[in-house]
Parts: structure tokens; C-alpha cells; sequence
């Protein structure tokens, strides 16, 4: 049974008031809250068990390492990678990105092409802009439609025997859209092209089978799935992870140090220098059993409810317009006819209700289509159908104020 009430009372945050006014958040794209049994792993890591990772002979040490190691393997049962070596903790998804970027450094070559969707974050844009610019790789963009969908056919007319890399979001972080990742893999693999896909803002609405898709490289940052902000993951195919170089030197990622040469550790630890977020990462692992026991079969369902009432009761408001109406999860990114999203959205937060405003980090969506930015409404599993009703009333209301 979904108990969404029962749901509520886990996240300590949402009995509070903002401007005198009940929270109403609905944010969760740029970041979800956090349930309270995530926040006692963090306390009880800091009271009880505090001490750095990996080689330490004395109990806290040991008893750290152990936890670590195990949410580690939570992470790699949740996403199916086939070895949890193959799970590369970091500080979030730009952190995995860089690395991939990074270590394809070393290997692309002038003339070789890369492929990215019109629909990232800038995130999955710039560090392949700098990968350009250090190798003479050509940078490629799959073109989008009027409703937010990847043009497929131009996808596969840019695929050829140049083609190294394929970076797209697995969902577009401003739109909501869900891209055909299994299409844009398969097709990039009959090429020997390689995929990484972003999947910071599908995770907390899908569970990804790695091994299904046989994607080579997917990432995701915690804070969006109920975690802890400052700690993600890159998940690599052990044989593409084994192929990239190093992306920091220093401690951990080591085998043996001389001044002559040295030698580096194996996985994950060649892509893990220094002491990492380990209290991130354990609670990382709890949050990741927290969304399994809710289910993502429920969230899905919840989501779906929200999204479609949501919609159904923007679109009565005249002037207003919503972005990105192709298959979809939980997000509404809309504006005002003559009314800027951020008048708006300043509005809306005197009313208590917590939304996104801007480009997204996602301006080349915004300049397709001509506009400053949207206000984005983003759903989660937490939110109800009066919350909904509390965010239409607020968008009329700012819509009289500022017309």
C-alpha cells in the first residue's frame, strides 16, 4: 500500500513553513529531500564510527570501510552493474562526466566525432567541448523537436565509422522528456561507438538495468534519489574503465610509489584519490534502500497521478504554455504569456511554494525555443494532489498580480 501520509512523516522538512506559509516543494529536478533514516546514517556515522577508509587496522576504521564497501554494492545491485568494482564513487555527475571526458583524452584523435543530444545539462556539454577542443575531435548535436523529442532520424545520419562517443541524458532535466537511450545505445554500438548516458534525472523515477541496456557508462548523483548532496556515481563496463587512464593522482589510487615509476591500483580505487565522501556514500546506500522499499513500481504510479492532474489543470490557465510534452516523467516546464519566469517564480515563493526558474543549465533548449527560461515544476513520489492544487491557485495569482 502507497501511505502517503505515512510517506510525508519520514521527511522532517516538509512540516515546515516558509513565509509563514506550508511548504510546498517542488523542486526535486534541482534536488529531493531527505528522508529521516538517511539523515540517521549520517548522524550515527559521525557519532559513532568516524574514521577514514581502506587499510586502517583499528576498529573505527574498519567498521567505516565495511559500510562503505557495502553501499557500494547496494548501488551496484540497484543499478545490475554485473561486478561492484565496476561502481565508481564520486562527488556527483559532472564529477563522473569529467572523468569519462578526461580519460578519453588520451585516446581520441583528430577527426574522430562525438555525438550529444540538444537536450543536456551543461554538464554533458562543456566537458565534451573541452575533450574537443584537447584532441580535434568534432562535436556533433542531435537536433530536437517542437514537443521536446530527439530527432532519431538525424541521429542515425550522424552516426558513422568517426563516430567514438554518444553522450545523451536518459531524461532532459528541463523538459522532463524521456529520450529512446536503447535506440541511441544499440545504434552507437553498431558503429563501435561508445554511449555514456546521464542519468542524474531519471533515477528517482526509473531503476536502470546497465546490463539490459548494455550501456557502457551511466552516471547519477545522490542528492536527486533522497541522498545526501556532494557524492554520485560512474558506472563503467570493467574493460572500458580498465582502458582510461587515471583521472587524479594521489592517495588510494595507488599500488606502489617510487620516484623511478608508479603503479596503480585496480578498480574502483584507480578512479577514487584521496579520502572520499564516506558518510555521502553510506547514506548514499541507505537512500537507495529507501527507495526500494517504497517501490519504484509505486512511485511511478504516484508520479504518473500528479503529472497528469498537474497538466490538466495548467493548461486551463490561458497564456500559459508548457514545454516538452513528449513521453514524460514527473516535471511541467512552463511560462506565462509577457510575464518573465523569474517575476514568477518570486511570487510563488512568498506563497511557500518552492519551484525552479531559468534556463536549467540547459540555454541551448531555451534558445530553440526563444526564451529566457521556464518555470519548472518538478514531482516526486512525496507530493500530493492538494499541493498541485496549491501551486495552480499561486500561478493564477501571480498571473493577475504581474499582468
Amino acid at each position: 500500500m502507497f501511505d502517503i501520509k505515512k510517506i510525508r512523516a519520514d521527511f522532517p522538512i516538509l512540516n515546515r513553513k516558509v513565509h509563514g506559509k506550508p511548504l510546498v516543494y517542488l523542486d526535486n529536478g534541482a534536488t529531493s529531500q531527505t528522508p529521516q533514516v538517511v539523515i540517521d546514517a549520517i548522524v550515527d556515522y559521525y557519532t559513532n564510527y568516524n574514521a577514514n577508509i581502506h587499510r586502517g587496522v583499528h576498529t573505527l576504521s574498519q567498521e567505516a570501510t565495511d559500510k562503505y564497501e557495502e553501499a557500494r554494492i547496494k548501488i551496484q545491485k540497484h543499478f545490475n552493474a554485473k561486478h561492484p568494482y565496476e561502481i565508481i564513487l564520486t562527488s556527483g555527475t559532472t564529477h563522473s562526466i569529467n572523468i569519462v571526458a578526461s580519460g578519453f583524452a588520451a585516446i581520441l584523435k583528430e577527426g574522430d566525432e562525438i555525438i550529444v543530444s540538444a537536450l543536456e545539462h551543461h554538464s554533458n556539454i562543456v566537458p565534451w567541448q573541452m575533450l574537443c577542443e584537447k584532441t580535434g575531435a568534432v562535436l556533433k548535436v542531435i537536433p530536437i523537436n517542437e514537443d521536446g523529442s530527439l530527432q532519431m532520424g538525424v541521429y542515425h545520419e550522424l552516426l558513422n565509422n568517426k563516430t567514438k562517443l554518444v553522450f545523451c541524458n536518459h531524461v532532459s532535466n528541463a523538459l522532463g522528456v524521456i529520450n529512446p537511450i536503447e535506440e541511441l545505445i544499440h545504434a552507437a554500438h553498431k558503429f563501435g561507438a561508445y554511449v555514456l548516458i546521464d542519468g542524474a534525472q531519471a533515477c528517482p523515477h526509473v531503476k536502470p538495468d546497465v546490463q539490459e541496456l548494455d550501456v557502457d557508462f551511466y552516471v547519477a548523483s545522490a542528492h536527486k534519489m533522497c541522498g545526501p548532496t556532494g557524492v554520485g556515481l560512474l558506472y563503467g563496463k570493467e574493460e572500458l574503465l580498465n582502458m582510461l587512464p587515471p583521472y587524479q593522482g594521489g592517495g588510494e589510487m595507488i599500488e606502489t610509489v617510487t620516484f623511478e615509476k608508479t603503479t596503480y591500483a585496480g578498480l574502483p580505487h584507480k578512479f577514487e584519490a584521496g579520502t572520499p565522501n564516506i558518510c555521502g556514500g553510506i547514506a548514499f546506500g541507505v537512500a537507495v534502500d529507501y527507495m526500494n522499499e517504497i517501490g519504484f513500481e509505486a512511485i511511478a504510479t504516484q508520479e504518473d497521478k500528479l503529472l497528469q492532474y498537474a497538466t490538466e489543470e495548467l493548461e486551463k490557465i490561458e497564456g500559459l504554455k508548457i514545454y516538452g510534452t513528449s513521453n514524460k516523467t514527473s516535471v511541467i516546464s512552463f511560462n506565462l504569456e509577457g510575464i518573465h519566469p523569474y517575476d514568477v517564480g518570486a511570487i510563488l515563493d512568498k506563497l511557500g511554494i518552492a519551484v525552479r526558474t531559468g534556463h536549467h543549465c540547459a540555454q541551448p533548449i531555451m534558445d530553440f525555443f526563444c526564451i529566457p527560461g521556464t518555470i519548472r515544476a518538478s514531482f516526486t513520489f512525496y507530493n500530493t494532489l492538494e499541493e498541485v492544487d496549491e501551486l495552480v491557485k499561486a500561478v493564477k495569482r501571480a498571473q493577475m498580480m504581474l499582468s
